[in-house]
């Protein structure tokens, strides 16, 4: 199985034009958050308009997955926090988001909503809780925040990471956390687009900018994930010891 993972595509539309031309090449596409740009000069309800006939689209195309982020958030929920409650149209056509539980050919997929607030990082929590009692393989999550004092949140001067998403990691063990946000990571001295915590593989392919996004391609035949992006391509084995999560360079792996 082959799946793609991009983030924070912030309504760059050729961006999405991309993702239709390679959809087919992947079992599942994941959009990690932050599909809409809040300082565009196109309304955010417009926006959402475009972005949701693209998902739908795709969801044609291959299997689509996806998270709201930080720039997603049109709402406010029960408490007065904010909330990406567009994403309810998302489900409605089907494909799985904010709060959702799939299996995939026997992995647990998990998929968290941005929180703004105290009432909805609680919700996520017990979110986490409810999925973990019904683990029985690989388990993944998609969360638009990577963890704190991560290279995956590193901007170049300082760590922008989730405390909440590092506390779930340390308590539940997924397999893996998808993530997107810091644009820089993957870009900056000490940054990088895949970490480790303990079993945890963390992954931020980053931004970037032109038609085509960063990326990342998961391989289960082969066991390899790799990171394309503008400045190259690396990747890691998913079978390397705990303490082995250093990307090698794509070119070494062809050769």
């Amino acid at each position: 199985m082959k799946f793609l993972l991009v983030s924070d595509l912030h309504y760059e539309l050729r961006q999405y034009d991309w993702l239709h031309s390679v959809a087919a090449d992947f079992d599942t596409v994941v959009i990690a958050g932050d599909h809409l740009d809040i300082v565009s000069v196109v309304p955010v309800r417009a926006q959402r308009v475009v972005v949701l006939n693209h998902l739908k689209r795709l969801n044609i195309e291959t299997r689509v997955l996806t998270s709201s982020g930080n720039h997603d958030l049109d709402g406010r929920n029960s408490a007065g926090e904010k909330t990406a409650r567009w994403m309810s149209e998302v489900r409605r056509a089907g494909i799985p988001c904010d709060g959702d539980r799939l299996d995939i050919q026997g992995a647990m997929v998990s998929i968290c909503p941005w929180w703004d607030g105290p009432f909805a990082r609680e919700e996520i929590g017990r979110q986490l809780a409810a999925d973990a009692d019904r683990r029985t393989g690989p388990w993944i999550w998609v969360y638009h925040a990577p963890p704190s004092n991560s290279p995956t949140s590193w901007a170049g001067k300082r760590h922008y990471g989730d405390d909440a998403l590092v506390e779930w990691i340390d308590r539940f063990q997924p397999d893996g956390v998808l993530c997107g946000h810091i644009h820089q990571s993957p870009f900056r001295k000490e940054g990088s687009w895949v970490d480790r915590l303990g079993s945890t593989w963390v992954f931020n392919a980053g931004k970037q900018i032109g038609p085509v996004p960063a990326h990342i391609v998961f391989d289960s035949d082969t066991g390899l994930v790799s990171w394309h992006s503008l400045a190259g391509s690396e990747y890691v084995d998913l079978s390397a010891p705990p303490s082995d999560c250093q990307p090698r360079e794509w070119t070494a792996l062809s050769q």
